[in-house]
């Protein structure tokens, strides 16, 4: 079994990891702030749930028109621009004193140009790192995601409360751009992992390979769906908690990290399998709480405790990763990417207007019970793709990079 000693010891994995920590710290800090702002502004949950996750809806827009750039562009330049992009939209974020509509608009334009970063990132992860490799390595990564999410949310947080918003916006945008020069330095410049043009034709042409594979579909709908009413309920603790709502995010994020880490690190490919069917509903099970009045502290134990569901993802994207050609693994990733965070953005958009009709609370109970309904509905599908994959065999090579 491979450990993550082995995974860092390659050199371009590092680089790729520090950028993506780096990338998430900046957008956690980010997001937080801007919720913060925009529900002081406003007092309304839509809004404040819309400017945290809204963004994500401009995921599907470029799944649809920019990600053949995943397979067809070279993957060092791409993440490079986008590290530009993203630190010049926070750094505008700290130096204007924007609208709320303002600050939403800017958001969703670079989000837009962000969505193929996802698709570049995990389709080089596939080539940096051993083929037994990747689900270490994406937990490698998560891990990453979920210690920039605690660090980044609580010290956003606690900044707030002596600093204002604009010198955390700045604070955030140096985090950004340390991330360029990581990515040029620590990358090689490999080619493209296939010769077409980048186009939204060619995105559409790959996108109808992948949605008619029928072992992709019900993967792609258990790691939007499910996943995306959890998210929603977390678009809310904004609106439940004020301040506290640092401590529930980052409660969240910690759970996170333990899902990721037992599943990447200490599960063998078939026991992650078989625990990935109980971690679903694992994921929304503790969100019943909340329909109770809790203590904050009691309500962050059990979101930690859900959020470690969230590790069921890691073994539905090897199965993903193993069912999908190599010349499309940076498309379909990218692709799966860009749905997740689209439905997370449209259930937040959702969850906030249903928050401002009957309150967080009963709203947060709803989502929790429609994620365990839709997983209960997922079992039998999942099982299929699980038991046609295992006949298949293991995992297939990538293509070697040529010079």
């Amino acid at each position: 079994m491979s450990t993550y000693r082995e995974t860092f010891g390659r050199t371009e994995f590092r680089s790729l990891w520090l950028s993506s920590a780096l990338g998430n710290a900046s957008s956690t800090m980010t997001s937080l702030t801007l919720a913060i702002v925009v529900n002081e502004r406003t007092g309304s949950a839509l809004l404040s749930a819309f400017v945290m996750f809204g963004p994500s809806l401009a995921q599907v827009v470029g799944a649809s028109t920019l990600m053949s750039a995943a397979d067809t562009a070279r993957p060092r330049r791409i993440l490079v621009l986008l590290a530009m992009l993203s630190t010049f939209a926070v750094a505008a974020q700290a130096a204007f004193d924007l609208s709320p509509a303002a600050r939403l608009l800017l958001t969703l334009a670079v989000a837009y140009g962000l969505s193929i970063g996802a698709g570049v990132r995990w389709g080089l992860l596939n080539e940096v790192v051993a083929p037994d490799q990747f689900v270490l390595g994406r937990s490698a990564m998560n891990l990453s995601v979920g210690a920039m999410q605690i660090a980044g949310f609580g010290a956003a947080g606690l900044l707030l409360q002596v600093l204002d918003p604009a010198q955390v916006f700045w604070l955030a945008t140096a985090f950004a751009a340390l991330a360029i020069p990581v990515l040029r330095f620590g990358l090689a410049d490999r080619p493209p992992r296939r010769l077409a043009r980048t186009s939204p034709r060619e995105t559409w042409r790959g996108n109808r390979i992948l949605l008619s594979r029928p072992s992709t579909r019900p993967l792609l709908l258990a790691l939007c769906i499910p996943n995306g009413l959890i998210v929603g309920c977390e678009a809310l603790f904004v609106p439940y908690a004020g301040s506290g709502a640092g401590l529930l995010l980052a409660a969240g994020a910690a759970g996170m990290m333990t899902g990721d880490l037992v599943v990447g690190r200490f599960l063998t490919r078939t026991s992650r399998r078989t625990v990935s069917a109980y971690l679903r509903f694992l994921l929304a099970v503790p969100f019943l709480g909340f329909a109770f009045d809790l203590p904050l502290g009691v309500l962050a134990a059990l979101v930690a405790v859900a959020c470690i569901g969230y590790g069921a993802s890691l073994a539905q994207q090897e199965l993903l990763t193993d069912a999908t050609p190599v010349e499309l693994r940076g498309q379909v990733l990218g692709l799966e990417s860009a749905l997740r965070m689209t439905t997370f953005g449209i259930v937040a958009v959702v969850a906030g207007a249903a928050a401002d009709l009957v309150g967080p609370a009963p709203a947060m109970t709803g989502l929790a019970v429609g994620s365990l309904l839709v997983s209960a509905a997922l079992t039998r599908p999942l099982a299929r793709v699980a038991r046609a994959s295992a006949d298949a065999g293991g995992p297939s090579s990538p293509a070697p990079a040529t010079a």
